[in-house]
This record gives structure tokens, sequence and C-alpha cells, in this order.
């Protein structure tokens, strides 16, 4: 299963060091385990968006998921991709830029043909094959028809999609300079959020996150004593304030780092997939790690 994780500390600046791991011993093993693709996403001073990312398959070696990297900004967004739509290919994989944000998905969107035809010439903004990048095209162009409000354009993005294509899962976090979106739809797949003071609940500690089978590691000693907010698939340390998301339920963290959250899609979808449902390497992608 992809895993997604955002986290914001606006509006300072935050230095992180993250690991995109994917670290089995032997290729054999890798062969049976994601990743098929790792990227970070965060924003330079000027507020020009930064996309490291690679697509890693099974017979590649391991030297972009065992790297780490010192960045700074105030938002940031990790992705570890298990492939359902779309090729093995870096135009692929998450997190995806349009418009100056960053968005990456977990989870399964059918009927791309279309969403094609409903995206029209706002296709152009898709680079790639993913129903991801598809349903962020529609973000933006629905973000546009709000006057630039994310939050009005996410959930009408989200809506159309949940009344007209078949759906199995939503999971989105979408990040810009100084704001962080967090969307889980429907009860599909876990999507959990740590409002964090500085220090962690114990007021002494840094942040040093790791997930389940160190796929996925964030360190930074600068929330040692700087508040954020965490957003990921999986609660990632032993602090008890992890908050798992309702479905349907829109998170919002602004510039000044104040959070919000509404029940945005309290329906079901119209044609709601199950794992039976999906091809063999869709269903795969969708299990639990």
């Amino acid at each position: 299963m992809c895993r997604l994780f955002g986290l914001s500390s606006s509006p300072v600046r935050t230095h992180a060091t993250f690991w995109l791991l994917d670290a089995p011993d032997s290729l054999r093993a890798q062969s049976h385990r994601d990743p098929d693709g790792t990227g970070l996403g965060f924003f330079a001073p000027d507020g020009t968006p930064e996309v490291h990312k690679a697509p890693i398959a099974a017979y590649e070696d391991r030297a972009f998921a065992e790297e780490s990297r010192q960045v700074e900004s105030s938002t940031f967004l990790a992705h570890i991709r298990y492939a359902s739509t779309g090729g093995l290919d870096t135009r692929n994989t998450h997190p995806f830029e349009q418009d100056g944000r960053l968005c990456a998905h977990n989870g399964v969107i059918e009927g791309l043909d279309v969403l094609d035809r409903h995206l029209g010439a706002d296709r152009a903004l898709v680079r790639g094959d993913t129903d991801s990048e598809r349903f962020f095209a529609l973000v933006t162009r629905e973000t546009a028809a709000h006057g630039g409000d994310v939050s009005a354009g996410l959930v009408a993005a989200a809506r159309w999609t949940a009344e007209n294509l078949p759906l199995y899962a939503l999971n989105i976090i979408l990040v810009t300079p100084g704001e962080l979106w967090a969307l889980r739809y429907p009860d599909t797949h876990e999507l959990h959020v740590l409002q964090r003071p500085a220090g962690g609940h114990q007021g002494s500690r840094h942040l040093d996150h790791t997930g389940r089978h160190g796929r996925m590691r964030v360190r930074s000693a600068d929330l040692g004593d700087r508040a954020a907010v965490v957003v990921a698939s999986e609660p990632m340390d032993e602090n008890p304030h992890w908050r798992l998301m309702e479905p349907g339920e829109l998170l919002h963290v602004d510039r000044r780092l104040h959070t919000t959250s509404r029940l945005a899609l309290p329906d079901p979808p119209a044609h709601p997939l199950t794992l039976a449902d999906l091809r063999p390497t869709a269903a795969a992608s969708q299990r639990p790690g």
C-alpha cells in the first residue's frame, strides 16, 4: 500500500532529514515489497516547489531509497508508491506539482476515460498516466473556478469523483509553501493526524518518526522547540495523540499552524469498488503492507 506523509511547521521553516526507505537485504525479498517509487516535495524560501523523486523497481538498486536529504521548508510532502495505475516511471511518481502546489494520493480511481473527457483541455496538466495526477488536475481546475480556494476546489473535485467514477479510495495530501490539506475518503484506508506541540507530548524531544517496517523515517531537531502538524498513513511514533481522521473529513492547516477540520463528504461513493473489483495489480497495491 502507498504511504503518505505530510508535515507543516508554518510559518517557521524547519530542517528535516528524510529517509524514504525500502531496506530488504536481498533482491528476492525486494521483489515482493514496495516501493515502486519514492518522492519528497518541499519549497524553497521564495516558494518555488522542489520535488525529488525516482521510480524504484524490484530489479533496481537501493541508492535512492537509502539516500537521506537535509532540506528546509515550512511544509513537506513525502510518498512511497506501490503502483496501481501507470508504469514505473518518474513522471508517474508522487508528489505531483501543478500551479505551485504539490499533491500525493493513496487509492484507486477508475473510469479514467470519463475523467479525461470531463477534464477536457485541462487534461494537458497531466504529464503521466496515473489516476492520481488526473484527479489533481481536476482539483487544480476546481480551485481556479472557486477563486483560488483550495478547500473548495478539493471538495468539489472529490465530490464529482465520488458521484461519477468507480472509486476504491481517495486519500489525499496537498501542500503549498505555507498550508496543508488532507482528505480521507471513504473509510477504506486510514489517515492519521498529529497536532504536535514543541518537544512532542513529553515537551523535550525533537521529532523522530518512523513508519512501520522502517520504510519512511523523518527526523527534525528543530521541532524540539517548535510546533508542527503531521499527517500520515499510519501513526509513526508512540505519541498518544495521533488521531484517525473520519471518513470524508477534510483537514486544513493554515499559514499560522491553525488547524480546522470538517466532514466535507458525508455520503459514500456512488460507485464503490472492493478489492475483488480491482485488477490484480491494483488490488495488490491497496492491501496493507
